[in-house]
Parts: C-alpha cells; structure tokens; sequence
C-alpha cells in the first residue's frame, strides 16, 4: 500500500430524509467509531464519505483533496475517491472466487499485475490457499477478510467499516478483533468504523464519536468521552450504569476539589468552579471507578468518599461477578453497579443481602450540567 497521511475532515447537514447534522475528524492512521442507537445516521454518515450519496449541505475532504464541497457544487462520486469500503454484509460478488473478488477492486492496475498483487493482499489477511473458492464456500469471518483484502486492494486513502463484525458469531469476532488491530498498525490512512457494539470501539478504536438522531453530540478520544460524557444523553447512550443527580456544596480551589451534595452525604469530586453552588446536577462514575472495601483489612485509599449499601445483585460471569448495592439513605431504587473480580466477591461475601461498603474514587467523578427530563 502506499504510504498516505491524510487526515479526514466531514461537515454533513441535511434536513431529511434521514437528518444530519454531523462532524467527522479522524487522523491518518487512527481509528474512529462511530456509535450510537439504530437509526441515528451511522451508514448514511458513512455512505456520504464514500460518494455513495450526497447530502444536501457541507464538506468532506481527505488530505488536500475536496471530495464534497456544497457550496462550490463540488461531488466526486465513489469512484472518483480512493475509498475502501466494508459494507455490512461484506457485499462479495457471488459468481467470481475470491481471487477474482479482490482482483476486481484493481482496475488501475495493468492485468498482468492484477494476480500477484491479489495474491500478496489475501496473503496479508491470512487467506492465501482459498484464492479458489466462491463466497458461499466460506465461512462468516473468512468473507469478511475477503471484503477487507478487497479494500485495501484499491490502495484507499481512507478505511471506512460498516458493522464489520455483526454477520459472524462471537468466537470468530474475537479472532478478527486481534486480526484487525494487527492490521491497523500497519496503515497509514484514517480509519472509520461504525458499529453499535461499545466494547469493539473500546477495544479497536482511538476515538470516538457519538450520534443520536444524525447529530454529532460528543466527540474524542475513547476514554475521554467514556469516563467524562458532556451530557446526559450521552451518559445513557455509551450505556453508562451509574448516573445520578445531586447538588454542588462547595469549591475548595486549595484542594482541587468540588464537593457534591449527594442526599446525606458529601462526596469529593475534582474542581469545577464552573458550577454554580446549589445547582443541579447530574453526575456519572465508571464501574472501575467503584472500590470495594476488603472486610478484612481495608486500605487507605478505600476511605475516599466511602458509601455503603445493601447487594441486590451479584451475578458471576466467569472471572468476573457484576454487582449492584442498593445505597442506603437513597430509597430503593439507587442501585450502583460495579464488578469485582469472582475471587474477591467469594472472599468478601459479597452475596444478595449482604451488606458492603465501597469507595467512590473522587477522580472518577464527572459532573454533568442538570439536564430536565424530557
């Protein structure tokens, strides 16, 4: 593949039929998912980056060059970008083998050199010996290597990945999520995944963007928007378990720290003067922000802002066993989750009805501006 470093830059808006109104930033040789609900504009975002249609307002460019642009009338079709495409059902042509499958995204090439670089891309993706056999003699993970060897064949300046993952079981996505972040490190181009999953975007990706209803509404790097969600809908939609409201106590500039009104108790939380004292909140903590205190011999960072509750909930899952204590003083329905490892939740009793104390790491803490409920 030749060596390409450029960054992909897309402003989209339209009013319908499926609304936009979205920014895209990913740097050469990052990747960047694109998550949220069905119906929230993913492919459509996807499909305009590609040429495949045409939004009524904005721009897209890859590098120096201006694929889309409204306002000068600018549109180059799909086969005027160097696009690789994956789309979500890999999309093979039924009737060529899977040589010929890869061979056909390589129209610029001359035909004698056709054959052997093919052979070099499924070599790359581990499908050398199947260069042979038609689509439906493959298995799901193998088609999808073949769409991928197909879009790197074109020699793309930019990557985009439709669902990759959603037309093959778990086991074999495990195997290709190693497969695919091998190969991610040795591009050079922008990479763009939309997927629904936020364990794939966690685990593959270097940024995030999140959408609702075509709307951009958070977008950096992954644990950026993952641990610090700019708002509400945001919290909900990356599927964040523990958010709730409280009110802001106090700053204490000298500590670095904001204190938070959480029904009786005053939990630490860092500095953010910007809050108006008194005011509402809403405020979220990831669940490796919840510690659990040992019953035997707990430690010092276990006192920091230190709660405690009853388990309705423990649910071992393999090594891991998902918790969730009902907190006390805060009715029946505050419930924080949070996961142990099965070990600790065997050694500590941690069992429905039992009751356990764990600390809020201040640190872990992001506070969220009040947001009505709608």
């Amino acid at each position: 593949m030749k060596p390409v470093t450029s960054d992909l830059v897309a402003t989209l808006r339209q009013n319908g039929p499926v609304p936009l109104d979205a920014e895209i930033r990913c740097p050469a040789g990052q990747m960047l998912a694109l998550v949220g609900p069905s119906g929230s504009g993913k492919t459509t975002l996807l499909r305009a980056i590609a040429g495949l249609f045409r939004p009524q307002q904005g721009m897209v460019k890859c590098g120096e060059q201006t694929w889309f642009d409204s306002a000068a009338n600018r549109f180059l079709d799909a086969r005027q970008r160097r696009v690789g495409y994956v789309p979500q059902h890999f999309a093979l042509f039924p009737h060529m083998t899977v040589l010929g499958n890869v061979m056909a995204a390589m129209q610029d090439k001359p035909n004698a050199q056709r054959a052997q670089a093919a052979m070099a891309m499924l070599e790359r993706v581990n499908l050398a010996g199947l260069e042979s056999r038609l689509p439906r003699q493959l298995s799901g993970g193998q088609q999808q290597r073949v769409a991928v060897a197909r879009a790197l064949a074109r020699e793309p300046e930019i990557l985009l990945l439709d669902e990759p993952f959603s037309a093959v079981d778990r086991a074999t996505r495990e195997r290709l999520y190693a497969e695919l972040a091998g190969l991610k490190q040795s591009l050079s181009v922008p990479v763009l995944m939309v997927t629904h999953d936020l364990y794939e975007a966690m685990l593959l990706a270097d940024r995030l963007t999140v959408l609702h209803h075509g709307t951009t509404l958070q977008s950096g790097l992954v644990h950026e928007v993952v641990s610090r969600p700019q708002s509400l809908d945001v919290a909900r939609l990356i599927g964040m378990r523990n958010v709730f409201t409280g009110e802001i106590a106090a700053h204490q500039p000298e500590h670095g720290r904001t204190l938070l009104r959480f029904g009786e108790r005053l939990l630490e939380t860092p500095h953010r003067p910007e809050l108006a004292l008194n005011s509402r909140v809403h405020w979220v903590i990831p669940v490796e922000g919840v510690i659990l205190h040992r019953r035997d011999k707990p430690s010092r960072g276990e006192y920091e802002n230190p709660v405690e509750g009853i388990v309705v909930q423990a649910r071992a899952l393999g090594e891991t066993t998902h918790v969730e204590l009902q907190l006390a003083g805060q009715g029946d329905t505050t419930r924080l989750a949070f996961s142990v490892p099965t070990h600790s939740a065997m050694r500590n009793g941690v069992q429905p009805g039992a009751q356990a104390v764990v600390s809020l790491r201040a640190a872990a803490i992001h506070l969220i501006k009040y947001q009505p409920e709608s």
